[in-house]
């Protein structure tokens, strides 16, 4: 294989395991929201949910331009959905034991879980689109681009009700919304900033 070009079958499968992955990140956000006591996070959660719908037709034109068969399956493919599955049994399980907050928890940790795969399929996908050339990096640069910011959101932002929810359930002073939250947060830099503020945040 040429330097600094791509292994078209295993782009192919990156693009099938994200393709799974947003259609079990749209059972998870349903499933998530159910769980939900903070209105603040249901909200949210409540927008990523229909910004992965989104992605699912981002990703669905994708396929169409490059000619794939969205419905075809991978052994890749299929741990995909294996593992969204599990997330959404892992939260119906805590809400059978009765603690809504608890089971709140854990749907944060299911989401952050969740988003962590679906931010490195697109995060990857970015990687991919600077050196392809013609048709696959027009198609994978306008993908790109539209789903970029909004998975930096779904992650980073998650993350940090995941945190402050832990620190509240601990007993410790906790701040909600987070402030990943309150300050925007796009980027990792970002978060880890927002993260070092939160004392202060917490103060006032």
């Amino acid at each position: 294989m040429a330097r600094g070009t791509h292994d078209q079958a295993q782009l192919h499968e990156l693009l099938y395991q994200g393709l799974e992955t947003e259609l079990g990140g749209e059972q998870i956000y349903l499933k998530a929201i159910e769980c939900a006591v903070n209105e603040g996070l249901r909200k949210e959660w409540t927008e990523y949910l229909e910004e992965t719908r989104m992605h699912q037709q981002v990703l669905m034109s994708v396929f169409e331009q490059l000619g794939l068969d969205p419905a075809a399956r991978t052994p890749g493919r299929d741990v995909v959905a294996h593992h969204g599955k599990s997330l959404v049994k892992a939260m119906e399980l805590a809400q059978a034991a009765g603690d809504p907050a608890a089971a709140e928890l854990v749907a944060a940790e299911c989401v952050v879980l969740a988003e962590t795969k679906d931010h490195l399929n697109w995060e990857l996908v970015g990687y991919v689109a600077k050196k392809a050339t013609g048709d696959v990096g027009k198609a994978l640069k306008a993908a790109y681009e539209q789903v970029e910011q909004q998975e930096d959101h779904h992650l980073y932002h998650t993350k940090g009700w995941c945190r402050e929810l832990w620190l509240k359930s601990l007993g410790l002073p906790a701040v909600l919304p987070p402030p990943e939250e309150v300050k925007k947060v796009e980027t990792a830099i970002g978060a880890a900033r927002a993260e070092n503020a939160r004392d202060q945040m917490r103060k006032h």
